[in-house]
């Protein structure tokens, strides 16, 4: 490197070649240096690139791998050294992007960045894993030291508020920790552990910290899982998926046409009757509720075109998972089966979840209006079991606005959950919008609905499933030619 009088850097590439006189001997020689500051600056250039994310300038996925590796060659199986890895996912990322565009979600993973990078050890390595997730190591520390920075960051996302034109969201984290000793076998393990340990902290409630351990992967339920899968796979192929329905009572008006939900049930080979919790969590971590989706909508379609000849005129509700929101062909589906089997759209009610509406927010609001202009109606499910905010009413135009039965099957016993319950009918109400109690279960629950003024009620004291089409017909409700 060769430095000017002002100071600036300068990086070269030298040479030197021998001057010799006529016998041969050397009298002097001839330095050439070649300036590559411009390929030094490019070679770093790229060499950052590839280790860093552009957006947030923090290490990267490969990266940080490298130096985890590094971090556990350098344990000695005969030292105490221990040090822990965090592995944090946003609680709220897709609301902001969905709600704001990716302009806002890229702000807000800036200054995140930021307010992450303040709040640990100067010595530990941050980085940006991907999407809305980023991990850290902490060098030198013990479980308890960890699990102490780990609440701090808590805490500091607890004070952050993002604010985008006239929006502000309050953004939460959820984190696995993991710790790195002698005994971790590899970047990878410690990595998909810490990925595990994320998982089980937000699926205990978000916001919170859970410490990996051996029993978080259940390898008898992952197994349990995937021996669910072919069982799926099977039911579709041998139509062993069978309809069932659930009557949605009016309370409070008389001469109401009658609205039943519609539900999926899976008949086993040994003919028992399978309720969907047992296999709709396989169908959705291995990404067949679009499939079974479809099926509901084809058997259903097929049933009311039976049932019209028959003169019913009954509303039918039809869940739709979050998966198939985000299904952009899935309204042309539903014309094309609606046209196939000449439903008359007025019967058709598709209920989706409040969590899957708002995680997929511009994708549900454009679903539902397609699919209201051609008079098809909506339910927004489960309503209080998630991000509740009535804000997000206003962006997707429901029907029916079904309030969670966590609120309603001691409402009678609990005042909080009556007044949520009032609430939630009460704004339902004001934006135009007739609300169904979830899980009613005795009459003192149905006289306080009835005294707030909720429309609808569903639950075992009013009725439970019953097949959608008699015992004998229950099976096959598509025959193959």
């Amino acid at each position: 490197m060769l430095v000017n009088r002002s100071g600036q850097e300068f990086h070269i590439k030298d040479s030197a070649a021998p001057i010799l006189d006529r016998e041969n001997r050397i009298i002097g020689s001839v330095l050439v240096f070649h300036d590559i500051t411009r390929e030094h600056h490019m070679t770093r250039q790229m060499t950052w690139q590839a280790t860093h994310d552009s957006l947030t300038g923090l290490a990267n996925r490969n990266e940080f791998s490298d130096r985890l590796a590094s971090m556990l060659a350098g344990i000695d199986a005969n030292t105490s050294l221990q040090h822990a890895l965090l592995y944090l996912d946003l609680d709220q990322f897709k609301v902001v992007n969905d709600t704001c565009g990716h302009a806002a979600g890229d702000e807000l993973l800036k200054q995140l960045s930021r307010c992450l990078r303040t709040n640990i050890p100067i010595s530990a390595s941050l980085a940006r894993l991907g999407g809305d997730e980023f991990g850290i190591l902490l060098e030198d520390v013990s479980l308890e030291q960890a699990d102490v920075i780990a609440g701090q960051l808590l805490q500091a996302f607890a004070q952050f508020t993002f604010h985008w034109q006239d929006q502000r969201f309050d953004v939460s984290v959820s984190i696995g920790m993991v710790p790195i000793h002698h005994k971790t076998p590899n970047a990878s393990f410690a990595l998909s552990a810490a990925d595990v340990a994320c998982y089980v902290a937000k699926d205990a409630g978000r916001n919170r910290v859970h410490i990996y351990q051996d029993s978080d992967i259940d390898l008898s339920e992952r197994h349990n899982e995937m021996h669910w899968v072919s069982r799926i796979k099977a039911a579709l192929e041998e139509n062993r998926f069978v309809l069932y329905k659930q009557e949605i009572t009016p309370l409070c008006e008389t001469g109401q046409t009658p609205h039943y939900e519609l539900l999926v049930r899976l008949l086993d080979q040994d003919g028992r009757i399978v309720p969907p919790g047992a296999f709709i969590p396989a169908a959705e971590r291995y990404n067949l509720m679009n499939t079974l989706d479809r099926w509901v909508i084809d058997s259903a379609f097929s049933f009311l075109r039976t049932a019209r000849q028959r003169g019913d005129e009954s509303i039918y509700s039809i869940n739709l998972s979050g998966n198939s929101l985000s299904d952009e062909d899935l309204p042309d589906y539903i014309q094309a089966k609606i046209n196939e089997y000449r439903v008359r759209t007025e019967q058709l009610c598709f209920e989706i979840t409040e969590t899957a509406a708002v995680f997929n927010l511009e994708k549900a609001s454009h679903m539902i209006c397609s699919l209201k202009k051609i008079g098809c109606r909506f339910s927004l499910d489960d309503f209080g079991s998630g991000l509740s905010s009535f804000s997000y009413l206003k962006n997707l135009p429901v029907d029916f606005l079904k309030i969670d039965g966590s609120f309603v099957k001691d409402m009678n016993t609990d005042p909080m959950n009556r007044a949520i319950v009032e609430a939630i009918h009460q704004v339902g109400h004001s934006l135009s919008i007739r609300t169904i109690a979830e899980s009613v279960e005795n009459q003192a629950i149905a006289d306080q609905l009835k005294t707030i003024g909720v429309d609808f009620a569903q639950g075992y004291h009013f009725s439970e499933p019953e097949p959608l089409l008699s015992s004998d017909n229950v099976i096959l409700l598509h025959k193959k030619g």
